[in-house]
């Protein structure tokens, strides 16, 4: 899994055999949404738009935006609605203004109910339509003079102009040249003076700003609701339970291949035999409410192994189970036996072992025994002219194996070889309790003692 590409039937295969764990995932998502929604009180939004008349670029439809939300269109709205432990800079971030087509500004506003939603949205155009007359009125330009007042200066310069025409006569002297001079500059003036009338005309239309209407009050909740954060945590919780199971199974050491497994133990293949089932023969035989919880929650079994194959039928299992009893013989001296370790843990292995002691038949006389790899035990050499390991692949890592085969050679078994147990598809296996001779399976620990004590004492 390591090395592999992250593809669909990875992703169908942790939903399939993961399914209980993923769901107590979401369900736990879930519950973290809802109480995430009573820690953040519901809020509703509404907006207020304004129209700005005349000819506006886009520029400076931004600007009246930005103005529309300053601190000081918001700290006037903050104190005309007067509300108890709301002030100015609270209400900053409670508010937002966007330049909309057709020169119009929409400033929302956010509260914890509608009627308080509506009455800030409300509020903030009044006092933007407000803030804005006032900066068009205050004219600090000097030679910008009011409407009125330029209209007077137009009907002065018009009149004078018309007196000093009147009181020009015909000719070519230097007086009448003077006065037409005069005329000429007077009339500049003027078209000034309009040109000036027309921009206070436009800057005033443009100051003329209308609130179209009170602010609608909403109906439902602003995002995020209590319905999006349930949903969204139950959706992030399973994204990181599969996230998760990807992250383990490439960060997984555990090996795969036969040659992986022979060259950590130090040994040689002896042979791969079948374990016929399908997610019962993975299941671990632990007991306990650890082991009780792992299996409800579907994760006693891996969900990394592939799927098994289809096996052929009971003969030729069997066969296979007999070929690799007849190299075990060729590695033993005549009348010697030998100790199969199996780890703990590994069900196919045990199973595949307890079939091989009985497929055996006494010749050579083996002797199962179960070996956790947490911290490896294995019993003292007896009779024994050595140990076969039997595991399953993609079990174990190895780190684990190389300590199991510590715990032989301490033990001084000397390891003759391995066999992998493969799980197959297919019916029932025969059973494996018609032993006969010197086949012994025994568990590890207590169990193990308890049947060396039996022999000795004739029980």
């Amino acid at each position: 899994m390591s090395e592999d590409t992250i593809r669909l039937v990875t992703i169908s295969r942790i939903l399939r055999r993961r399914w209980r764990l993923l769901a107590v995932l979401t369900v736990l998502g879930a519950l973290v949404g809802y109480g995430s929604s009573l820690l953040f009180p519901p809020s509703y939004t509404t907006s207020s738009s304004v129209l700005l008349p005349g000819v506006w670029q886009e520029r400076e439809l931004m600007t009246q935006a930005e103005i529309a939300t300053s601190s000081v269109v918001v700290d006037r709205a903050a104190a005309a609605l007067k509300w108890s432990g709301v002030n100015g800079a609270k209400l900053q971030s409670r508010v937002s203004a966007t330049a909309a087509d057709g020169n119009i500004i929409k400033i929302s506003g956010t509260a914890e109910t509608p009627e308080r939603a509506q009455q800030l949205a409300d509020q903030m155009a009044k006092q933007f339509v407000g803030f804005a007359a006032r900066m068009a009125g205050d004219g600090t330009d000097p030679e910008a003079a009011q409407p009125e007042q330029l209209r007077q200066l137009v009907v002065q310069t018009g009149q004078r102009i018309t007196d000093l025409a009147n009181s020009v006569g015909p000719g070519q002297t230097v007086e009448s040249v003077q006065v037409r001079t005069e005329l000429e500059k007077l009339r500049t003036a003027l078209q000034d003076a309009v040109k000036k009338l027309d921009q206070v005309d436009l800057a005033a239309s443009k100051a003329n700003m209308v609130v179209m209407g009170t602010a609608a009050r909403p109906t439902g909740q602003a995002p995020p609701t209590r319905v999006q954060l349930v949903a969204a945590g139950a959706l992030v919780f399973l994204l990181l339970g599969v996230v998760g199971h990807l992250t383990a199974a490439r960060m997984s050491r555990r090996l795969r291949t036969e040659p992986e497994i022979a060259a950590a133990l130090g040994t040689e293949l002896l042979g791969t035999v079948d374990v016929p089932g399908g997610r019962a023969a993975r299941r671990s035989a632990a007991r306990g409410p650890r082991a009780l919880l792992r299996r409800v929650l579907g994760t006693d079994v891996r969900w990394d192994l592939p799927t098994p194959h289809a096996s052929g039928d009971e003969a030729g299992r069997q066969l296979r189970y007999r070929r690799v009893c007849t190299r075990i013989r060729e590695q033993l001296p005549p009348s010697r036996g030998l100790l199969v370790v199996v780890p703990e843990g590994d069900e196919p292995a045990r199973r595949a072992a307890d079939r091989l002691a009985a497929e055996a038949g006494g010749e050579p006389r083996l002797r199962v025994v179960g070996v956790p790899v947490t911290r490896p035990l294995v019993p003292d050499r007896e009779e024994e002219a050595g140990a076969l390991v039997v595991l399953s692949a993609g079990s174990w890592t190895a780190g684990e194996l190389a300590g199991l085969a510590g715990a032989c050679a301490d033990a001084e078994h000397e390891l003759v070889g391995i066999v992998v147990a493969d799980l197959v598809q297919g019916g029932p296996e025969r059973p494996a309790g018609r032993r006969t001779g010197g086949a012994e399976p025994v568990l590890a620990g207590a169990a193990a003692a308890r049947s060396e004590a039996d022999d000795e004492t004739g029980g």
